[in-house]
């Protein structure tokens, strides 16, 4: 009974999380986000240390430091001399080492990194699974309400501007969404692979999608196969849930491409 309780919740979890990430991944794909993305997920370790020596939620003190660091790495990428891809690796980088140091100088807490790293959603509670569902539906209610900003601040932003679309106050929405799918992921998957689950089911979808919104839906129904295969995966063969997950997303992507390339050669012997 135990076992299937914590197997459900899991179940649960991974599916929510899926849901959301699949559209806005489409948006991290679309815009060339991945190494933001990914500067954000390794900052997410310093939000852990943070809110321990606090003593407040973690998803709180997660959310809070990817959501400042995403303001960092815009306020310096107007007026540094150095590139956008150089400031992300120096704040990827030293807010992963800096939460690393910190965590270990706690010694009046046990905490287990590799689980903040890896995840562990099979330990995942109903007080997180709300919030998940809770975080996600705002997210969902953003990206219906933003949709047509994003996409045509996606596809030109000069166009955006001229539309009246607000641009920044979307771009900045954008940011705050993607600090809250990190916070989210960091109990599924963990640290080191929120990006990977935001990134392959929706470039799986790219392969078959002929519009955004095909794009969106299937990058979500593809992360929710990802997820209940990869916690098969897990549970039969004994293997660690949040990368058996991603690992379930990249075969996934891997048939996409394999099928597609087929079907185009077909039609080019044909045509």
């Amino acid at each position: 009974m135990i076992f299937d309780d914590f197997i459900s919740r899991a179940v649960i979890a991974g599916v929510g999380f899926a849901i959301i990430a699949g559209p806005l991944g489409c948006f991290v794909v679309w815009q060339r986000l991945a190494y933001f993305g990914d500067a954000m997920a390794h900052s997410a370790l310093l939000g852990v240390a943070l809110a321990l020596a606090f003593e407040i939620n973690i998803l709180i003190g997660v959310f809070t430091v990817c959501f400042l660091i995403a303001l960092i790495v815009g306020r310096i990428g107007e007026q540094s001399m150095l590139s956008g891809d150089s400031t992300l690796g120096v704040l990827s980088h030293s807010s992963l080492s800096i939460g690393l140091v910190l965590v270990s100088l706690m010694y009046w807490v046990r905490v287990d990194v590799l689980h903040f790293l890896f995840g562990n959603i099979l330990a995942v509670s109903w007080y997180e699974i709300l919030m998940i569902y809770g975080g996600g539906a705002a997210i969902m209610f953003v990206l219906i309400r933003k949709w047509n900003n994003l996409i045509c601040l996606t596809v030109d932003e000069q166009i955006a501007t001229a539309e009246d679309m607000q641009p920044v106050k979307n771009r900045f929405l954008m940011m705050v969404m993607l600090a809250a799918i990190v916070a989210f992921a960091m109990k599924i998957v963990g640290i080191i692979l929120t990006v990977a689950l935001l990134i392959i089911p929706a470039a799986a979808a790219r392969q078959f999608a002929r519009t955004p919104e095909q794009m969106a839906v299937l990058a979500a129904a593809f992360g929710v196969i990802a997820v209940i295969f990869g916690l098969m995966l897990s549970v039969e063969f004994d293997t660690p849930p949040g990368p058996s997950i991603v690992v379930n997303a990249i075969g996934i992507f891997i048939i996409g491409v394999v099928a597609t390339t087929i079907v185009r050669k077909r039609k080019r012997r044909s045509g």
